[in-house]
């Protein structure tokens, strides 16, 4: 029988990995060498030694193996995560602190309250503050893999709000003598203003009182530019879309974007406030084309080119001078101009009789300017001459009008409103227009009498285009002073998606107008650049329902990036015949130059290549039908230029927004696009 051993010679061995019995073993043992037994004997004895004479000892023995690591492993985890979680309480809390006090302002803002934008600023300015502090503790953090990025983005987000907010506290304090006006409440009636109650007024008074207001964004801009720089690298895709049931990546996607908005506003707009003068006749009467584009059909600058008026503005005052039909320019000129390939290949009435060029087709070009260019040079051989700019228009801005204003009434041709119009599932403006604007048969004329050799003009577009844009304008400019801030924002935003676009002739008026981008150009870029043109060649207004999504995935490949572009065209509506018809579409995809076509499918026929406008273009037709879905399929390759990666897509105008998804490796950007956007990944 072996015998028994001390139990705590029993841990000391199994400590030491040592497997002993109470008998060493036999002398010349093929596995024990005689040193090996000398040395076994010598720890059993230590070992005997301990048990017998320290035994008092025990509980203070070092343990080299055994459960001690696990317990100083559990130990250091444990001591880690308090040193974390518990500033990530104060963290936390800040977060929360801030998103409350972002909100209040926002409210405070939609509210109109002048006296509580002020209030909430501060305290916005005080949680950052509180925020910023709580983050210094995870400085440490930010050269860790992944959580250093997050740590990068709150400071980087931190500093954009306090940039932010200094510019608020400079320009603030310069809008408050004119707050009254632009509708705020809780502050005195500007002196000199109390008179002013209509909108043509308030706008009258403004103009006058940007002598003093534009020093101010001198000291503004360089804030909001930091701003806009700061949250320029961050990535809201690698944030999940919700967390503890709250929304997290909108939220963070829409402060960045509004971060970016107001630099732009800012420091983009200076130049268009410089020019307001001028633009609006203050120092000398000036004469606008302004050109309505029907978006439900539409073509590469917004839509087909339906009407015309002229309208005199002197002093901030606008006077409708004439209005006239597309069709009956048209009837006046000449023409001697071949036409686009698209237009005698798929409009065959006038082209199969006469190829050459109409007015009414001239916005061919995706960029306004050249676009313009081309018809105003035209346009004056039938008499069309003699003004400071063009002002294009569509559908949308005069619905977003009329949401403000309500109903109103034009002399002779009955009521207007933006309600919905279940004849159309469309606002009753946009049926009214398309039934006096239906034409049920394609026109042709003779280009050297001029008479009509084919089909019958209704004349109602004349008698109601004018007439019905003259009294929506001079409604809107007649609403009292409660309505200003709802009108001057449908203005602002029908700008910035493309609704409204400028062309003026003198150079310092345009350079503002494209540096503000309210220009409809096609713009230059160092990144990546991506816009789809579409044109509507059939004449009916499937646009009304016709909705895009595009998806693109981006890789890089040493120095090529290559997308694998989706574009996907749905109509969910029936076909009705008049509205609702099949669409032929001609798809113009404008790409960097030098991009290289790989494979393309989705189009009737072949994909073609050409190049426009210092871009590659990648074109084809198709057709759509309601309640139909087209996809097209675009593979290609595009030169890489420097480091980083950025993505410039601009919106066409006139189109409704589309859906965007864009994945460039493991992050992904999703967004409706209603203006033109630039993205930025690591």
């Amino acid at each position: 029988m072996p015998k028994k051993q001390d139990p705590l010679a029993e841990n000391l061995l199994a400590d030491e990995n040592i497997d002993l019995t109470d008998e060493p073993k036999a002398v010349g043992d093929a596995s024990t060498s005689d040193v090996e037994q000398s040395a076994v004997h010598a720890h059993i004895g230590g070992v005997k030694s301990i048990t017998q004479k320290e035994s008092r000892f025990r509980g203070k023995l070092p343990k080299i193996r055994g459960k001690k690591p696990i317990v100083i492993a559990t130990s250091v985890i444990i001591a880690l995560l308090m040193l974390i979680t518990l500033p990530g309480f104060f963290v936390v809390s800040a977060f929360t602190s801030v998103g409350k006090s972002a909100s209040a302002l926002s409210e405070s803002f939609k509210a109109q309250d002048f006296v509580a934008v002020n209030k909430n600023i501060d305290q916005l300015n005080n949680d950052l503050v509180s925020l910023d502090a709580s983050m210094n503790f995870y400085v440490w953090t930010k050269v860790l893999p992944v959580v250093g990025s997050y740590y990068t983005d709150a400071k980087s987000l931190i500093v954009a709000g306090r940039e932010g907010l200094g510019a608020a506290e400079i320009l603030i304090p310069a809008i408050e003598p004119y707050a009254d006006i632009l509708g705020f409440n809780g502050v005195r009636p500007t002196d000199g203003s109390e008179g002013a109650q209509t909108a043509e007024e308030r706008i009258d008074f403004i103009v006058n009182s940007l002598p003093a207001i534009i020093p101010k964004l001198d000291e503004v801009g360089p804030k909001l530019k930091n701003a806009r720089e700061a949250v320029a690298e961050i990535n809201p895709s690698r944030y999940p879309e919700k967390f503890g049931g709250k929304n997290v990546r909108k939220p963070m996607s829409d402060i960045i974007e509004l971060i970016k908005t107001s630099a732009t506003i800012v420091t983009d707009g200076k130049p268009l406030l410089e020019a307001m003068p001028y633009i609006l006749g203050m120092e000398e009467e000036r004469t606008y084309l302004i050109v309505f584009q029907n978006d439900k059909e539409l073509r590469p600058t917004g839509g087909f080119m339906t009407g015309y008026s002229l309208m005199k503005v002197k002093k901030g005052k606008m006077e409708p001078v004439t209005s006239d039909d597309i069709y009956n320019l048209d009837k006046r000129y000449k023409a001697h101009i071949e036409a686009p390939k698209p237009f005698r290949d798929h409009i065959k009435q006038p082209y199969s009789a006469n190829s050459n060029w109409r007015l009414r087709d001239m916005n061919w070009s995706p960029d306004f300017k050249e676009a313009m260019d081309l018809f105003l040079t035209e346009a004056k051989t039938a008499k069309l001459r003699d003004v400071d700019g063009v002002i294009a228009v569509d559908t949308n801005f005069l619905v977003s009008v009329l949401e403000i204003t309500g109903q109103i009434g034009v002399p002779e041709q009955g009521n207007f409103s933006a309600e919905i119009d279940k004849r159309c599932d469309c606002p009753q403006v946009i049926y009214e227009l398309e039934s006096y604007a239906d034409v049920e048969k394609a026109i042709v004329w003779d280009p050297n009498t001029g008479k009509i050799v084919f089909g019958e003009i209704v004349d109602n577009r004349k008698a109601i285009l004018g007439p019905l844009v003259n009294s929506v304008v001079s409604n809107a400019l007649a609403q009292p002073k409660e309505k200003v801030p709802s009108l001057f924002n449908a203005f602002l935003s029908n700008v910035q998606q493309k609704h409204i676009m400028f062309y003026m002739f003198d150079d310092k008026t345009q350079k503002a107008v494209e540096a503000f981008n309210i220009a409809g150009r096609i713009r230059e870029t160092e990144g990546d650049y991506l816009t789809i043109v579409d044109a509507n060649l059939g004449g009916r207004k499937s646009n009304l329902y016709v909705t895009q999504e595009v998806e693109d995935k981006i890789s890089v490949s040493g120095d090529k990036i290559r997308h694998e572009l989706v574009i996907t065209y749905k109509n969910p509506q029936k076909h009705d015949g008049w509205l609702n018809s099949v669409l032929p579409n001609y798809m113009r995809v404008y790409v960097p130059k030098g991009s290289k076509l790989i494979d393309g499918s989705g189009v009737i026929g072949d994909i073609e290549t050409a190049e426009d406008l210092g871009k590659a273009v990648f074109q084809g037709f198709f057709e759509l039908r309601p309640e139909g879905v087209v996809k097209v399929n675009l593979t290609y390759e595009v030169p890489k230029k420097g480091e980083g990666y950025r993505y410039l897509i601009q919106q066409q105008p006139g189109k409704l927004p589309g859906h965007y998804s864009i994945k460039f490796g493991g992050q992904t950007e999703e967004f409706q696009l209603m203006a033109d956007r630039e993205l930025r990944f690591k």
